[in-house]
Order: structure tokens, then C-alpha cells, then sequence
């Protein structure tokens, strides 16, 4: 059993492999948190400290028992209104303007299986992979019920965690902070690692102490976004990549959210992850409930590393889904730094000519093939093919590129319009824009109200007739702006505009319905993710898409440092990354052919440049690293990912290897960042193999002892010129 309840000490210990969270219910029946961390068997209660203590407020029926206080005791679910002045995880407002509630523990069942949450992603297991624990809190005073979901994967050492908000009363409340997760650590010091980034330079980890204050990060931006990510881990105060204990949170969720930290008066630690706050008030009326989005909760005490693989190995088999899943993805090659929006039906047939005497499997139509597409000023949301620009039907060009052996595939962006369309034309309240008011305009588009199902279905129909029609393989489905001017036209006569702080949510949850419908329709298409590049690199998005579009800085060396913090929470498989041409498009930079598909071969491989201008040179290339990629493959998608190298204004290489899980080969990239004159020797140390065996390097038959390769490494060659790049193949030799 991974969930037990010991009804003497009125505990409830859910285990992993590795790991327990264990709970208790108090006196008072409040669900007081015990402990997380390394896998433990026995009654952790010891650690709660009951004492009196200046201006901790008591709850009213513990009378004169000053010793009581929710300001200091760690709890499961935390809620405003109960004496503690921390962060929280809940709040409810009654129809009178009164904020607060007074949760208290009523029952539990342990039940076979994983739950699932109605309209959103959630980690998928079957009845022999996990359990489910349900705890239902109630407010004696408040009609207000609260079920606490845990799901727990013991082989995964995962822990996953919703609520749902019951409104059982007569009368309208709101819900207006409603976390998915909260976790309280009663000792020891940590550090937080969040992932900011922008545009173009996404997930660049952060790493600074939790202070005594509260300390918050999340998105406004109607996306998870390349400014911050659903993710963060606390770390212990030395943890490195191998060694220390690591707390990972995840939200499966690519909306507004927010993560807050907080060390606390007398140094324990709270962290909180759910929905932002801020413009939300959703409105429960009677018999009414509300489901957040699920959070995925890891503990290692092995470092870093070890937390990585955990949600490597969660995301790759227990999000993902699909046809494409487990196979390999075909490489691709797509046209949008070969042309922009300068084509026709005839250049594309010729880059797809040229892409399959190479080995390219996918030639992909970015932007510019619908109606007045003409720049990125003008077209969005008629979706109707521009027969003209083509010269052509679209039919006709997949046919062509069928025929050659290939797949095809189209850059949609369903959730957007630009002003000068037919479709804005006829339906200028589709947009989200607020009435007298001119709406900020971002990329020359506005947001579709997604949250209105009429639009949802329209847009979805349009293009499921393209796809259908065309015969289509493969979807990168983009979204190119931030939300803004957050008004539905659907609330228009509501009553004191009690709904609009459901409308950001509700937008999500349209565009999950869009995806969900999306792959039912198409089991066997391809869709990957974008926007702009990394705005949506989330788990969240991954549920639907299997692979994400990492950031549209395409230029290599620029990559390894997004490839670097993306990994921490998210594994390789989900990267989509191609080979772009040179003078990068976004740098200028040059790097060698070699070194860009080295770095690109960190994910589902492609290329974004125009073979037709390539020399011979680079042709044969090509087709070698095509082969390359296939022949590692298994490895890749598979194998344990390691950071070999951090990033670092000053460092020399770049380095990261992919492992076999029971060590028998192992794949080491290196790519050089400084050339030097006299340079000193560097050496890389690798990771993931076995000390005891031998490894054979299959290019040039040298043996190494594992214990070498780890505890020294491999000599970086000096050679002049920036950015060189080396893949070395290792594999274990049999010797007895």
C-alpha cells in the first residue's frame, strides 16, 4: 500500500519508492503537514511544536489552549481567516464581502488508481501504477467543502495534488485564491531556483535563498510565458547537481499562475503553487464546485540530477500521449527561415525536392499559405487557403510532397485575429477587447475569446476542413502574443459583472477543449507546441502536444543555455529543435553545420533554413547527421539526460551527455565556447556510467574504465576556431 492511515496516531503516510508525505489530523481536526522528504516508517508528529507564543491568534474552540496556533503549525492546505498571517493557499469571499474560511478535516477514503481532473491535463496512470487519496475538509460555519486530492506513483516518486471548491449552501460565494499545492518544511535551509527568461532566451535558472518574506513569481500574461515558468525547486543550501535534498513543484497549467515562498517567523518554510490571484474571483453558486489544476510534487535527497529524472521520466510516459509518444518523430524541415512569406506552391515543391534527396521525412508550410497572409499584419483567423499566392490548391502541394515520400505539415495559430481580417470583420466582439476602449495591439493581432465555446468551435471547424482536405501530418500550432484587455462579450449583461474573474481560466480551459478535441480528431498528426517560440513550455501543454517549439532563437550556442534550464523540469523529448542557417537569423552569429545539429540533436530534430543554397559540402553533411540522429535516437529520447557543464560567462565548453539506464552506452556532446592561443587542456567528466566497466569510444576505438571517465573525464581537442563541436559514443564491453 503507498497510502496508509494509522487511525491510533490519526496519520495518514502516503510512500513512494524513495519518498513519504505524511499528515495528521489534530486536535481541533485541523490537517496539520508532518513531513516530506526521504522514505521514512513511523510517526513523524514529534516534530510539531505546541507552545505558547506571542500574538499567534487560537482558534475560538480551543478556549483557553494558547499553545494551538495555525500562525506557526505547518498545514496541508492553508486558508486565510484561521489566525495565519503566511502565505495561503485559499480564500473564498461570501456574497456580503466577507473574506475567509475555517477548514477542518470530515473523512478520507484511499481509493485504486489515479483521479483524473474534468477539462484539465493531469498525470496518467492505471489502477496498478498509483492511489488516490481523498480528503474532504468542511467550514462549520461557512457552507463550504473542500476535497484534497493526492495521487501518488510510488514507482515514479511522484506525488501529485488538486482541490475542489464545493459551494453546499443557498447562496453565491467566490472563490478567489485557490492554490493546487502547498507545501510546509519545518526545518533546514533552502535555497529558491525559479526560471525566468524573455523572449527568445527562455528558462535561465535563478538561484538565491529564501528570505524572511514572502517571495512570488507567476505570470499576467494569459500564458505560463517566456518571462517565468510553472516550475521551481528548493533546494538545500548546497545542493548541487549530485548530491542534497531537492523539493521539485510543477504545475500542470498554462495559463496565469503563481508560486510564492516564504520563510517564516521562526525559520520553517512554505511553498505555494496555483492560479493567479490577481483577476480572479470565480463564482460558485449553489451545488457548484471548482477543480484546480494539478501539481506535481518530487523529493530527492540525490541532488538535482536525480529530481530532473523524475520529471523527465513523468512527463515523457505519464503525460505525453499519442501516437507519438514513443516513437520517433520524423525530421522535419521548416520553411519559415528558408522563405518567410516569400513563396509560392513551385518553391516550396522545390525545398521539398531538395529536403528529401537529403533524408528529410517532413517538409512543414509555416505562416503565409491562408487568405491576405501577406505579412504578419493582415489574415489571421480567415482560414481559407490563398489559392493565388500558391498558385495552386493546398491539396495539390501535399499531394506532391506525397508522392516524393514525405509527410506535410502547417503553422496554424488558431487563437488569434488581426484586425484586417473577414473574420474580425464579421465578428468584432470575438476578440477580447473592452467596450469604448481601443484594445493594445500586440504582433498587429488581438486575442480570440477562447472562453466562449461558439469561437472554440468555429475555429476548430475551419481548420479541421483544411486538414482534412489536404491531407495534413503534422501541426505547429503558434500563439504570438500576451493577453490583454480581458472582456467577454458573453458577461456583457451580467449582474455586477460577477463572472469576469473567471474569464482568464475559462480562456484555458477553451483552449484545452480545442486541443482535446483536436487529437481525438487526429490521432495520428503530429502537433507541436509553440509560442513564440518557449511562451508555453509547460507540462500542461505537453499533456497535448509532445513536443514544444523551445524559443525562436535558433542560433546553436545561444540553444544550450535554454536547453540547459529547460531540462531541469522538462525532458529532451519535448524539445523541438532544428539546425538554422547561417549568419544566424536572430544573432548573426556562425557557427559550424556540425556544432548547430549537435546542439539541435538535444530534442526532435529538423532544420529551419532553405537546403536549395547549401553547398555540396554541407549537403553530404546533412545527410550523415539525418543518419546520426537515427541511429542515436533510442538513446536520446530514453536515456538519462545529465548537465555536464553550467552555464557561465567564462567557461570553455559546453557539455551534456544522454545515458543508458542500466549503463551500457552513453552519448557525450561537447561544444566549444572560447578559443584561446596556448590554450590550457579542459577536461569534461562524465556522468550516468558504471565505475566498475569498461567503455569502448566507437569512433576511435579507445577503452576507458567508467571510474576514468567520471572521476577525470575526456580532454577537449585544441583547435582553433570558435565552437567546435563532438559527439563521443561510448559503450560498455562485455568482459568477464
Amino acid at each position: 500500500m503507498a497510502i496508509i492511515f494509522d487511525s491510533k496516531a490519526k496519520t495518514i503516510s502516503l510512500h513512494t519508492a524513495h519518498s513519504t508525505w505524511q499528515m495528521a489530523i489534530s486536535r481541533y481536526n485541523y490537517l496539520l503537514h508532518l513531513y516530506y522528504g526521504a522514505r521514512i516508517d513511523c510517526d513523524m508528529s514529534y516534530l510539531l511544536e505546541y507552545s505558547d507564543r506571542a500574538f499567534a491568534g487560537n482558534p475560538a474552540d480551543a478556549k483557553d489552549d494558547r499553545t494551538f496556533s495555525l500562525d506557526v503549525l505547518p498545514q496541508e492546505y492553508p486558508s486565510y481567516g484561521t489566525g495565519d498571517f503566511r502565505i495561503f493557499s485559499l480564500n473564498v469571499r461570501t456574497a456580503d464581502g466577507v473574506y475567509g474560511c475555517d477548514l477542518r478535516y470530515v473523512s478520507h477514503n484511499i481509493k485504486k488508481g489515479k483521479y483524473t481532473i474534468p477539462g484539465l491535463p493531469s498525470v496518467r496512470a492505471d489502477d496498478s501504477e498509483a492511489e488516490t487519496l481523498e480528503i474532504i475538509l468542511e467550514d462549520a460555519c461557512l457552507p463550504l467543502r473542500v476535497i484534497l486530492r493526492y495521487g501518488v506513483l510510488e514507482n515514479l516518486d511522484v506525488i501529485t495534488r488538486c482541490a475542489e471548491i464545493v459551494n453546499t449552501g443557498d447562496a453565491k460565494i467566490f472563490v478567489t485564491k485557490a492554490n493546487s499545492a502547498c507545501l510546509d518544511l519545518l526545518s533546514g535551509d533552502y535555497d529558491l531556483i525559479h526560471f525566468p527568461g524573455r523572449h527568445g532566451m527562455e528558462r535561465n535558472p535563478e538561484r538565491a535563498p529564501i528570505l524572511h518574506e514572502a517571495q512570488s513569481f507567476g505570470s499576467l500574461r494569459g500564458t505560463s510565458s517566456h518571462q517565468q515558468n510553472p516550475f521551481f525547486i528548493l533546494a538545500e543550501r548546497g545542493a548541487d547537481e549530485n548530491k542534497g535534498s531537492c523539493y521539485g513543484l510543477q504545475l500542470l497549467y498554462s495559463g496565469n499562475f503563481k508560486g510564492e515562498v516564504e520563510k517564516e517567523q521562526f525559520g520553517s518554510v512554505r511553498a505555494c503553487l496555483g492560479l493567479q490571484d490577481e483577476m480572479f474571483a470565480w463564482p460558485l453558486a449553489p451545488d457548484e464546485s471548482f477543480c484546480t489544476p494539478e501539481a506535481a510534487l518530487a523529493y530527492t535527497n540525490k541532488g538535482l540530477t536525480a529530481l530532473s529524472h523524475i520529471y523527465h521520466e513523468m512527463i515523457r510516459y505519464h503525460i505525453c500521449q499519442g501516437k507519438y509518444q514513443n516513437i520517433r518523430r520524423p525530421i522535419l524541415l521548416n520553411s519559415w527561415e528558408a522563405t518567410y512569406f516569400d513563396f509560392d506552391g513551385d518553391k516550396i515543391i522545390d525545398i521539398a525536392r531538395e529536403a528529401k534527396s537529403l533524408g528529410v521525412e517532413t517538409l512543414v508550410l509555416d505562416d503565409g499559405w491562408f487568405l491576405s497572409r501577406y505579412s504578419d499584419t493582415a489574415g489571421l483567423g480567415d482560414w481559407v487557403v490563398d489559392t493565388k499566392k500558391l498558385g495552386c490548391n493546398l491539396s495539390d502541394i501535399s499531394e506532391a510532397v506525397h508522392n516524393m515520400g514525405m509527410n506535410f505539415g502547417l503553422w496554424i495559430e488558431p487563437e488569434m485575429v488581426n484586425e484586417n481580417s473577414d473574420l474580425y470583420r464579421q465578428h468584432p466582439d470575438w476578440a477580447f477587447k473592452v467596450p469604448g476602449r481601443s484594445p493594445v495591439s500586440g504582433r498587429g493581432q488581438l486575442v480570440l475569446d477562447f472562453s466562449r465555446g461558439e469561437i472554440v468551435d468555429a475555429i476548430f471547424e475551419s481548420i479541421a476542413k483544411i486538414i482534412e482536405d489536404a491531407g495534413i501530418d503534422y501541426i505547429k500550432m503558434d500563439m504570438n502574443r500576451s493577453v490583454c484587455d480581458v472582456y467577454s462579450a458573453k458577461y456583457r449583461d451580467t449582474p455586477d459583472n460577477q463572472n469576469y474573474g473567471k474569464i482568464t481560466h475559462e480562456y484555458i480551459l477553451g483552449l484545452y477543449a480545442f486541443l482535446e478535441r483536436f487529437n481525438e480528431r487526429f490521432p495520428d498528426l503530429l502537433l507541436e507546441g509553440c509560442s513564440g517560440g518557449g511562451g508555453r513550455y509547460d507540462a500542461g501543454m505537453m499533456y497535448y502536444e509532445p513536443q514544444i517549439w523551445l524559443s525562436d532563437d535558433t542560433d546553436a550556442v545561444e540553444r544550450i543555455n535554454i536547453q540547459y534550464g529547460s531540462s531541469f523540469g522538462y525532458p529532451i523529448s519535448t524539445v523541438g529543435s532544428h539546425v538554422s542557417a547561417v549568419p544566424n537569423h536572430q544573432t548573426g552569429r556562425r557557427a559550424p553545420i556540425n556544432t548547430r545539429a549537435v546542439v539541435a540533436m538535444a530534442g526532435s530534430f529538423g532544420y529551419e533554413l532553405d537546403p536549395r543554397i547549401l553547398s555540396s559540402a554541407e549537403k553530404e553533411e546533412v545527410k550523415e547527421q539525418i543518419e546520426t540522429y537515427k541511429k542515436y535516437w533510442p538513446l536520446i529520447h530514453n536515456g538519462l539526460y545529465y548537465r555536464l557543464t553550467a552555464p557561465d560567462k567564462n567557461r570553455e565548453a559546453a557539455a551534456w551527455l544522454f545515458a543508458a539506464k542500466d549503463k551500457s552506452e552513453a552519448l557525450l556532446n561537447i561544444v566549444t565556447l572560447n578559443t584561446h592561443c596556448n590554450a590550457p587542456r579542459v577536461f569534461i567528466k562524465c556522468e550516468g556510467l558504471d565505475p566498475e566497466a569498461k567503455y569502448r569510444d566507437e569512433e576511435s576505438g579507445f577503452i576507458y574504465s567508467g571510474s576514468a571517465l567520471m572521476e577525470v573525464g575526456v580532454p577537449i581537442p585544441i583547435i582553433p576556431d570558435e565552437y567546435n563541436a563532438w559527439q563521443i559514443h561510448f559503450t560498455r564491453l562485455n568482459i568477464f
